[in-house]
């Protein structure tokens, strides 16, 4: 098939799985992407792939990606709905395809409108599910008393009191290492798209993270993991999962009640205590931040103050 006007060979890319590789490579070291979100957007890329091949009925090539239509688009997501993924998932597999897309564009290879052009399904807003501030409390408190030795219990209510004081998300927290702990009274956070934010850390999460520390069996330099397993080496989130699910087991809370929920009830908490709605977002570093961000400037100072004011853990 003859290659379509426009279409320029990328010194690295030479085929559709070249592309995939390069792609991959680059949403790991460009945009940080986490394990488990470069297996979704492989598997959504790779559903895309499956169905362009029995769409079109031959293996896909670059000239068939760039002549692609809207309506081959369309019968894409169609498929999906028939065979019954919810909005929210289409929605973000037709996010991981228009980002593949503009990727080869970047990268010279090809160029394809269509897809930008497709609308995908209407999610209705829904409100992140939090913990109220006795549950947030009780956590903190049963974190200290079921870990199996007195370090590991000191390390898991430290990271709880880091996710719940600081609204950091569970891969942010447990990539920190030691150097990054604060002399002072905020921490720069790497977040989404390599985006560094500023985040306050309260007495009762420094006190905390001390403790930890104070008990933690495995010294190390500032390249030291801050949070460890029991065996030395950088703490998994699988096990932090795990010890929330003990703790919301004893306290009878919802499976809701994940390590993610504690962010939620930081972002919620700060709200209800009068919190600045910006100074939150910039907290908490969303990837809508972007635009806040050319309208508001939000210094270290004005989030200490927020935090003071506001969090029911500072008071």
């Amino acid at each position: 098939m003859a290659e379509p006007s426009g279409l320029t060979n990328a010194e690295t890319i030479t085929d559709l799985t070249s592309a995939v590789s390069a792609w991959r490579q680059w949403l790991a070291s460009e945009k940080r992407a986490s394990g488990h979100t470069l297996s979704a957007y492989e598997r959504d890329l790779e559903q895309f792939l499956d169905f362009l091949q029995d769409h079109l009925g031959a293996t896909p090539g670059f000239s068939d990606l760039a002549a692609l239509k809207p309506a081959d688009f369309r019968g894409y997501l169609a498929r999906r709905v028939s065979k019954g993924y919810a909005k929210t998932s289409t929605a973000r597999a037709l996010s991981v395809v228009r980002g593949f897309f503009r990727f080869l564009e970047r990268r010279g290879v090809l160029a394809n409108a269509a897809i930008f052009a497709i609308r995908g399904p209407r999610i209705p807003a829904s409100v992140p599910k939090a913990l109220t501030v006795s549950e947030a409390a009780e956590t903190l408190d049963a974190m200290g008393d079921l870990a199996s030795e007195p370090w590991i219990a000191a390390r898991d209510v430290a990271l709880v009191s880091l996710l719940y004081g600081g609204g950091l998300r569970i891969g942010e927290a447990l990539a920190l290492n030691r150097g990054d702990f604060p002399i002072g009274d905020t921490l720069s956070i790497t977040g989404k798209g390599n985006k560094q934010r500023i985040v306050p850390i309260l007495p009762a999460v420094r006190a905390a993270i001390d403790d930890y520390l104070a008990r933690c069996p495995y010294r190390g330099g500032p390249d030291t993991p801050l949070f460890l397993g029991a065996r030395g080496k950088r703490l998994q989130a699988g096990v932090a999962q795990r010890a929330m699910r003990l703790a919301r087991g004893w306290l009878n809370l919802p499976e809701t009640a994940t390590p993610h929920a504690l962010r939620h009830s930081f972002a919620t908490h700060l709200l209800a205590g009068g919190g600045d709605l910006r100074a939150i977002q910039e907290l908490l570093g969303h990837a809508s931040l972007a635009t806040t961000q050319r309208y508001t400037s939000v210094d270290a100072e004005r989030l200490m103050d927020v935090h003071r004011r506001a969090h029911p853990r500072d008071n």
